[in-house]
């Protein structure tokens, strides 16, 4: 494949931006210049009716595919406002703890595959550099990483826009990933829950539809307070995962947490302060 302009070389993929005038786009076909045919599409979406593209970036990933992204304007109406409100708590054992006593489990993605990334992360150590053989085996590791990411990011897809049409409000952690992840016994697994993503989809997709998103302070005792009477223990490690108040309520350690995260996500809404803490 040939193209109009040079590629934009990257780490993990390369690149080429057309332009409106280096393009054109009729009728769902899109063909670049210097192309004597179109481009053959699996579109992942359609276009809003009427668009009218401004910019083309042709992009080819790690494994070798090529994918199109098309810059066009569309209008995002907002959905109907919900009384629903929730507060989350993000998790390793369980994906998420919601304050309405739901768990939504953790799929795991990188563990599924991890004997056959190892496997082949071994294959490729033991190829000479430069060799063709070795580009063979950095691909077979690129897919499989590849694989991954897809899963992993199809299902925060759905998780988010799940709780962003379901609620008119929720309510997150403020969570420093960056600094969590230097633990080692927990950095593949905070890694694979990707907490940071899923808080980034939550919030461009509550922007588009006229949702709220509140983080609360990293700091705050959510786990150790108890969110009927307000009293918080001096200790609970993380191997406790369930435990009871002095005032006689049992809790689930992340549904409790899930709940007192609402309830600090709605005072802090209320008095105007602290709603949006800077994103570590």
């Amino acid at each position: 494949m040939t193209f109009a302009r040079p590629w934009k070389k990257g780490k993990t993929a390369d690149s080429a931006i057309y332009f409106r005038n280096c393009f054109t786009f009729r009728n769902g076909i899109l063909t670049l210049a210097k192309q004597a045919e179109p481009l053959d599409i699996a579109w992942s979406r359609v276009l809003p009716e009427g668009a009218n593209p401004s910019q083309v970036t042709v992009s080819r990933n790690s494994r070798g595919q090529y994918h199109v992204s098309i810059l066009a304007e569309e209008t995002i109406e907002a959905l109907p406002r919900v009384d629903a409100q929730v507060g989350v708590d993000a998790g390793v054992t369980s994906l998420l703890a919601l304050s309405t006593g739901e768990k939504i489990a953790n799929p795991k993605h990188e563990r599924r595959d991890r004997e056959r990334l190892g496997h082949a992360q071994r294959v490729l150590s033991r190829k000479a550099k430069g060799s063709k053989n070795r580009a063979k085996a950095r691909l077979r590791v690129a897919r499989i990483h590849g694989r991954i990411a897809d899963r992993r990011r199809d299902n925060l897809h759905k998780i988010t826009t799940r709780l962003v049409r379901e609620n008119q409000t929720i309510v997150v952690e403020d969570l420093a990933v960056r600094n969590m992840v230097r633990n080692h016994s927990l950095a593949r697994s905070i890694s694979d829950a990707a907490w940071r993503e899923m808080r980034i989809m939550l919030e461009y997709k509550a922007g588009w539809y006229g949702r709220d998103v509140i983080a609360i302070d990293r700091w705050y005792p959510s786990s150790k307070t108890c969110s009927a009477c307000g009293a918080i223990v001096e200790k609970l490690p993380l191997n406790v995962r369930e435990w009871t108040c002095r005032c006689g309520a049992h809790h689930d350690r992340d549904v409790n947490a899930a709940k007192n995260i609402l309830a600090a996500g709605l005072a802090v809404a209320a008095c105007g302060d602290g709603v949006r803490p800077p994103r570590s």
